[in-house]
């Protein structure tokens, strides 16, 4: 039977759903985007995704041959036989100070699971903090991209290894390591797929509802970041990808591994590479509290990166930070705030470039390739005044990426082209 051509990758971001259909030749065919409808999650999400799929086009729909679907890294539900969450999902900056120590004791201090936002954390937490009656109904821990692939293909209790690293899942040896078997909360732990491998094809009745093939096959997902990355045209040692969206995060291709949890950095495994990185709590997110995106691109056009600004900010939603300081407890630094909202801005975009200068730092610092060029990814992608004031910083070129679209990254992944993009 002759493959279908196309593949559809979806991305599940913090603001929203993306879609996107490539052919065999890379060439983007269809582009989807909308916000959540105005419901809790994780129905929201479930909706999204149907909302997607019931806006592809009819001459598209029946020749998608492949389907993966990024998340939220660390955005976890807890979920009943049947794949419907107990408990309202736990967000991917969602703090579970509480058992931190707890999850130290256990977790190998450098290990990404060691922090108090990780899917191990809010494993732990949930664990310690519900009732009985409710813990007794739990039978899958589930990623927000495990639950939503689960929705197409109805295969519950399975994850990929991108998404589980934060919950403890050793990329080195490809298993769960020995001090995560046999505790307590260890019968919910998802079984773990390779990004990309095979998981099986829709159901029957999602392929009559949106009108895809029986013969459509859907994949292990992986993270919103990571997809970034594959979408970026990335793919050498030496090769950065920088991802502004509500949060900052940035990846380094690189040939060895590198995991310091003092620091929030960790590393994915990539083809035969590592991808070294990190996510901090500032980006867009913290521009948005302040201004609506319209005043934001007219605010950016009146300030003069050539010109210093001396506010030393480090701009975060709130208390909290994950990476280049790893400190739950961190308060934002963003006073004094000048009269002049363009001078503030000004403050505020040097404070995420700044934290991006010193995230990449400190990859290079603990052993990561050395940097040979950044490209850009993520809303603020489309921000020259922010592009110029990183140039400033950072000592290598910085581009646009080929594609600023994670759902682009995810229909690579569904097409198998994991290996082949990484040199």
């Amino acid at each position: 039977m002759t493959p279908l051509p196309l593949a559809l990758g979806i991305d599940f971001g913090t603001s929203g759903v993306r879609a996107a259909v490539v052919d065999p030749q890379r060439h983007l065919c269809w582009q989807f985007r909308q916000g959540y409808p105005d419901l809790p999650a994780p129905e929201c999400w479930r909706r999204g995704l149907f909302a997607l799929l019931e806006a592809l086009p009819g001459a598209i729909a029946p020749q998608i041959g492949r389907v993966a679907i990024d998340g939220t890294s660390a955005t976890v539900l807890l979920c009943d036989q049947a794949g419907e969450s107990l408990t309202p999902p736990l967000l991917y900056n969602h703090p579970c100070g509480e058992v931190l120590e707890n999850v130290k004791a256990l977790a190998p201090a450098q290990s990404p699971a060691a922090s108090a936002t990780s899917s191990l954390a809010k494993l732990v937490w949930w664990h310690q903090t519900l009732p009985s009656s409710t813990w007794n109904q739990a039978t899958y821990l589930l990623h927000q991209a495990d639950w939503l692939s689960a929705q197409l293909h109805g295969q519950w209790g399975l994850s990929d290894y991108h998404n589980s690293l934060k919950l403890g899942y050793d990329v080195g040896e490809l298993s769960y390591p020995a001090w995560m078997q046999g505790q307590p909360w260890s019968r919910v732990l998802p079984r773990v797929l390779a990004p990309g491998e095979l998981v099986g094809c829709v159901t029957e009745t999602v392929a009559q509802r949106f009108g895809l093939s029986p013969q459509c096959q859907v994949v292990a997902g992986t993270t919103d970041s990571i997809a970034a990355f594959l979408a970026s045209g990335a793919i050498a040692p030496g090769d950065g990808v920088t991802s502004l969206g509500s949060t900052l995060a940035i990846k380094l291709l690189s040939d060895r591994r590198v995991d310091v949890g003092d620091y929030g950095i960790y590393s994915h495994r990539l083809g035969n590479h590592w991808l070294v990185g990190g996510a901090s709590n500032s980006g867009g997110a913290v521009l948005e509290k302040f201004f609506d995106r319209e005043t934001l691109v007219n605010l950016s056009q009146r300030i003069d990166p050539a010109v210093p600004t001396e506010l030393d900010y480090y701009p975060l939603v709130q208390p909290g930070e994950r990476f280049p300081i790893n400190d739950p407890t961190l308060v934002p630094r963003l006073s004094p705030r000048p009269g002049d909202d363009s001078a503030f801005l000004h403050g505020l975009l040097m404070g995420i470039a700044r934290i991006e200068q010193r995230g990449y730092e400190l990859l290079i610092q603990h052993g990561a390739s050395p940097l040979r060029q950044i490209f850009t990814a993520g809303g603020g992608a489309a921000n020259e005044t922010w592009r110029q004031l990183r140039a400033a910083l950072l000592p290598v070129p910085i581009k646009n990426a080929a594609s600023v679209e994670a759902a682009v990254g995810s229909a690579y992944l569904a097409r198998g082209w994991l290996g082949d993009a990484i040199k």
